[in-house]
């Protein structure tokens, strides 16, 4: 059996063919469908598909940890939720500062203050608060800082865990990446183990590459494992690109995570 509710990013899979297309392929599947940042797509094309989108790109700018950037988070937050609450997305993912080309931070930031700290877990609170008034979920997203990701601040598994854990609200959960983790942290079981009761979320790729299960270094069978016998049932998303053929890649994914 499928012990999870399966999804996949339509941005990294069948690239050349147009969005709405990739997405009702995955409805097709059985997946679904995680999309990054909306303006980069006709809404009404998505709504057609009937596809089942479970995570977004939460915010189009903005930042956790200073005044002027958490105001532009916090109105950024809100109109997104307005595109999440039409197209029925799942969860609205944040990150702990814009991401600009290449995802590199717009403003790129190598020390984190105690101050800095604070100011974050009171710009989350306020993104609960707006949450619970939209009725719609966000979450805080970790990425890996050696390879992908440099100079953002808050981007280890440990920080986002440590924020979202601070503020404690159902309307705010982790999207817990493991391929991330991976490259940044290791140590994927006990990581999902200490984050379990805030996880809105689990994402893979396998490293190196950041393709499908079984490309790489990870075993994610037995991830899979270790997420079903910790009792999460949650969603796990495929935010990965295809070795080669991408419903293959799919489908391998599909295997990893059924038990």
């Amino acid at each position: 059996m499928t012990g999870f509710a399966l999804a996949a990013c339509a941005e990294m899979l069948w690239r050349d063919r147009p969005v709405a297309w990739r997405c009702a392929r995955l409805k097709e599947m059985g997946f679904g469908v995680g999309l990054w940042n909306w303006p980069d797509h006709d809404l009404a094309e998505l709504e057609a598909t009937g596809a089942e989108f479970t995570i977004m790109n939460g915010y189009l700018t903005g930042r956790l940890a200073d005044d002027e950037g958490a105001a532009e988070l916090l109105r950024s937050a809100r109109e997104t939720a307005q595109v999440g609450k039409r197209l029925g997305v799942q969860r609205l993912n944040l990150h702990g500062t814009g991401l600009g080309e290449g995802g590199l931070p717009v403003v790129p930031c190598e020390i984190v203050t105690g101050a800095m700290w604070l100011k974050a877990r009171d710009t989350l609170a306020r993104i609960a608060e707006m949450a619970e008034e939209e009725g719609v979920v966000f979450t805080l997203e970790n990425l890996n800082l050696p390879v992908d990701h440099p100079g953002v601040p808050f981007g280890r598994a440990e920080d986002t865990i440590a924020l979202v854990a601070a503020v404690d609200h159902p309307r705010l959960r982790l999207n817990l990446d493991l391929y991330h983790v991976q490259i940044g942290e290791g140590n994927l079981i006990e990581t999902c183990r200490r984050a379990l009761p805030w996880i809105g979320e689990v994402q893979v790729a396998d490293v190196p590459g950041r393709c499908e299960p079984g490309t790489g270094e990870i075993n994610y069978r037995g991830v899979a494992r270790a997420l079903h016998e910790m009792g999460y049932a949650g969603p796990v998303g495929m935010e990965a690109f295809a070795a080669g053929d991408p419903e293959a890649a799919l489908e391998a994914f599909r295997a990893a995570f059924t038990l």
